[in-house]
């Protein structure tokens, strides 16, 4: 039967406003095994929490078998630690605790670390402790199997060797790789797509029972892009390969201090112009990067030599010149680049110079979202200067002075992925209640192309799955030369293996199905 084309053609641009991943029937079916609990703390507490999942695994431990980890000559001051028996390879393990010091020191970074047969201790969760309450340490570990593991933890802390660590309500629970896909495929069908019944209907509202209908997606809802430099410009297979897939942009370099003004007060924004021109033609969305970079090194050789009062001054003129001439044209600006590994800013002009930033950014472009960017948070855990809960701290004290602190920037330089470290680390990034971004995402190249490959797929669906992830970007700008450190097609912009499975993931994540 035909639809009326009045009828069909309201009908249609109503159902192409529908969000992404518009699905008529997701399952919603319990997944395969435990649910995973996405809970998780970021204040101290006067006592612990009951342990996750009744402690899985400890569950009907009363005491924990107990280890001495001097005996496997392991260097430093590493205690409690305990012996964890039968992991198996094919599992990952949620694994999490309550951590309270005593000492002199008011707090500490404390590692849970991993130790299986004749490896050497592997970091797979900390914790910014303090003394005298209770903070969650939430991880995640993979093992290899042998009979003898150990979970051990130490401290990070320059002023005390001698900190006594308590931990209690322990829990370790295994998922299996099955188990594990199953609750992400639960999180995406219940976070990310939506059920839709149709009814069609002639012009009296009479119901046309078995109508044919063609239902056209147009865009889709989630941001997921990949950065971009001059290369793509007058490129136009480059042009069309990156339209054809992604929905947000990226500039590279183009808009970094260095690039819009080498020399003090000549200003060149001709290049960002240019990729704004791309961006806007193929109405994508396109996030600001970045406004201020705390590593010295990429700071212009003017700036570094300026005294404190010029600084000030040049500072202020580098958000009124960006923010103003852009202003409306970028959803998002990482305001602050790295803060947690470098300070030329804060150390040039102060404690409050990252406030004044952020202060002065919202006021130039109230509608922009403003972020902090950083690297090896969801990475690793074995960065000290970039622990979660460091991270949590400085991102608390812009909310706690009020400022316009919008977004959670994480870079995403990957090594081989720790999926449930990384799940444990959104989880408690979760609690600040602010859109979480993955800014920079790509593998090292010492892997091989299809070993990149396979990497990028389970960071990808791990980061989707979350329900506090907002958005995805690559970083994948094509050179002559290659890219850093991660290309997604050749220089002909034939796919490679990473390609392959981003268009996999296109096509299985972000698509219509009926």
């Amino acid at each position: 039967m035909k639809v009326p084309q009045p009828i069909f053609s309201v009908l249609l641009v109503l159902i192409k406003l529908f969000l992404l991943n518009f699905a008529a029937q997701p399952s919603l079916s319990a997944p395969d095994g435990p649910l995973y609990d996405y809970s998780a703390y970021t204040e101290c507490k006067s006592q612990p929490e009951d342990p996750l999942y009744n402690g899985g695994v400890f569950r009907n431990h009363n005491g924990l078998n107990r280890k001495t980890v001097d005996s496997i000559g392991s260097p430093g001051i590493f205690s409690p630690a305990f012996v964890v028996p039968n992991l198996t390879q094919t599992t990952k393990y949620s694994f999490s605790g309550w951590v309270k010091i005593n000492g002199k020191v008011k707090s500490a970074i404390i590692r849970a670390n991993f130790w299986s047969g004749n490896s050497s201790f592997e970091c797979n969760g900390s914790v910014l402790a303090k003394r005298g309450c209770w903070s969650l340490l939430k991880a995640g570990l993979k093992s290899s199997p042998c009979l003898e593991n150990i979970q051990a933890f130490d401290h990070k802390n320059s002023e005390d060797s001698g900190i006594d660590i308590s931990v209690g309500s322990l829990s370790l629970q295994p998922f299996t790789d099955q188990q594990w896909k199953s609750n992400q495929d639960f999180s995406i069908n219940s976070e990310r797509k939506r059920a839709v019944t149709i009814h069609v209907s002639d012009k009296n509202g009479t119901r046309l029972p078995g109508a044919q209908i063609i239902v056209d997606q147009i865009s889709k809802e989630f941001p997921f892009g990949s950065a971009i430099a001059d290369t793509i410009l007058g490129n136009l297979l480059y042009q069309k390969w990156f339209a054809e897939r992604f929905n947000v942009a990226v500039f590279e370099n183009e808009l970094k201090w260095y690039t819009t003004e080498p020399e003090q007060g000549k200003l060149n924004y001709t290049l960002a112009d240019k990729l704004l021109e791309f961006v806007r033609a193929n109405q994508m969305s396109v996030r600001g990067h970045n406004i201020f970079w705390e590593d010295p090194i990429y700071n212009p050789a003017w700036v570094r030599n300026l005294t404190s009062q010029k600084l000030q001054s040049a500072v202020g003129s580098r958000i009124q010149s960006l923010m103003l001439k852009y202003r409306g044209d970028f959803i998002h600006w990482d305001v602050s680049n790295e803060l947690l590994h470098f300070d030329f800013y804060e150390k040039k002009l102060g404690p409050n110079a990252t406030l004044s930033f952020f202060e002065t950014a919202h006021k130039a472009d109230p509608l922009a979202t403003l972020f902090m960017n950083e690297f090896n948070i969801v990475e690793t855990c074995s960065d000290d200067k970039s622990t979660v809960d460091t991270y949590i701290s400085r991102l608390k004290d812009l909310k706690r002075d009020d400022i316009r602190m919008g977004g959670i920037g994480l870079e995403g330089h990957f090594s081989a992925p720790n999926l449930p470290l990384m799940r444990a680390t959104l989880d408690k990034l979760a609690t600040l209640d602010l859109p979480i971004w993955l800014t920079e995402v790509d593998i090292q190249d010492s892997f091989d192309k299809q070993t990149q490959a396979v990497y990028l797929e389970q960071v990808v669906r791990e980061a989707f799955s979350h329900p506090s992830v907002d958005g995805i970007t690559f970083w994948s700008a094509i050179h002559p030369y290659g890219c850093y450190p991660m290309c997604l097609t050749d220089n002909d912009f034939r796919n490679l293996p990473t390609s392959d499975v981003v268009d996999k993931l296109l096509n299985y994540l972000f698509h219509l199905r009926i």
